[in-house]
């Protein structure tokens, strides 16, 4: 149900937006490389105008998200580092729940 919310909802719209963009940029646009003859055919690339814009943007999310995943690294590893102390705590807390189950009188066993 939520699946077929989010397409009518999100995905519908965007893709009628991306379909009106692409035909109203369809006119082919020139990118060259050298800037010191930008007639050089070796590093001109003729392409519709839609397709470079796609691409810078497909390009800008694909930078941001390396930025970000990189940008948050160090959480990461803090949660990797929480989750192992929440592990031995849990095991701990196992082994004197069974300590107190053994000795019967609510206190841990004393090891001397």
């Amino acid at each position: 149900m939520l699946n077929r919310l989010v397409t009518v909802l999100i995905v519908i719209p965007v893709a009628i937006v991306l379909i009106a963009f692409s035909v109203a940029n369809r006119a082919p646009a020139v990118v060259s490389l050298d800037p010191f003859n930008p007639a050089n055919p070796a590093l001109s690339w003729a392409a519709p105008m839609f397709l470079w814009l796609s691409a810078a943007l497909v390009t800008g999310v694909l930078v941001g998200g390396v930025a970000s995943w990189f940008a948050q690294g160090h959480h990461r590893k803090a949660e990797r580092a929480y989750r192992k102390e929440a592990k031995t705590l849990r095991s701990e807390t196992e082994e004197l729940k069974k300590q107190v189950v053994s000795t019967g009188n609510g206190l841990p066993a004393v090891r001397a």
